[in-house]
């Protein structure tokens, strides 16, 4: 399990770091007081709880908690708990210019200006910061700058980019997938279904895959679709989108879509890009009736 504790200054990112982690399926958690730390750090570590990937934001928000926040991360440290402290922080004339723009108060500026509620919160975290594993400085980086500061050291290679990639098959006849952000209609194949042989079997299987296949147009559509995707993956990833609906139909989501979803999602991965595949509605038409 990958246990990131987040924290650092008001104002540095914590919350879009937050989002960050959830975007790339981080169970996350904020504002949670330090004390409750290793309580929680055990129970994610519980093995019945399926839980990989764990983010925690603590900040001065916590008030009179935060005081206790070294000693916790030296006791964590102690019981030998694995998990990492990432530290935000910003200059001082980047984080008051922040605050005033936001128009929010500091939390530890009470009855004082910005600045006084800065230099107490950077005292209060000197020791955290000399144990963080890793710091990051957002005073010069955008949300996407420091979205891809964070890919470089909590996602894997065919992660980094950050848009993860689901390609999905889908029946036209069951209704076009409400969230997806590309449709690509494959009914002008050939049809297996009219193949006594090949109307019980699915794009799972290798027998429909030939018959799909051995079309030229197929091999075109294939060839001109990855294209397209390959140009178009870059930019979306520029956007800052993290993920992207790929949808592929055909009449009953169980031959063609499924065959042409299963090769767009494996030469994504070749490409090195996080792609996951669904096939929402093969099940659906086995047995059934294509127009």
């Amino acid at each position: 399990m990958r246990f990131v504790i987040i924290t650092g200054l008001s104002g540095a990112g914590k919350s879009h770091t937050i989002r960050a982690f959830e975007d790339w399926g981080y169970f996350c958690v904020d504002n949670l007081p330090p004390k409750l730390i290793p309580t929680f750090a055990e129970l994610c570590s519980r093995s019945d709880n399926n839980i990989e990937k764990v983010a925690l934001g603590v900040d001065s928000r916590g008030g009179v908690f935060f005081d206790d926040f070294a000693n916790v991360i030296a006791d964590m440290h102690d019981r030998k708990f694995k998990f990492e402290v990432l530290f935000l922080e910003a200059s001082d004339n980047v984080l008051i210019t922040r605050y005033k723009e936001s128009r929010r108060k500091h939390p530890l500026a009470t009855d004082s200006r910005i600045s006084v509620a800065l230099k107490l919160e950077r005292e209060k975290l000197t020791k955290i910061r000399e144990k963080a594993d890793h710091i990051i400085d957002t005073s010069n980086l955008s949300v996407k700058d420091l979205k891809a500061e964070l890919s470089k050291i909590y996602l894997s290679d065919m992660e980094a980019s950050g848009l993860l990639v689901n390609v999905l098959s889908f029946g036209f006849k069951y209704g076009i997938p409400l969230d997806a952000d590309l449709v690509f209609d494959v009914r002008f194949l050939p049809n297996p279904f009219y193949d006594e042989e090949l109307r019980g079997k699915t794009g799972n299987d290798k027998e429909v895959q030939d018959y799909v296949l051995k079309y030229r147009q197929s091999k075109e559509f294939i060839d001109k679709l990855m294209d397209m995707l390959e140009f178009l993956l870059p930019y979306y990833t520029e956007e800052g989108k993290s993920q992207l609906v790929i949808a592929i139909g055909c009449t009953g989501g169980q031959h063609r879509s499924v065959t042409i979803a299963n090769i767009i999602h494996d030469k994504l991965q070749e490409n090195r890009h996080w792609a996951v595949i669904d096939h929402r509605d093969v099940k659906k038409s086995l047995g059934g009736h294509q127009p």
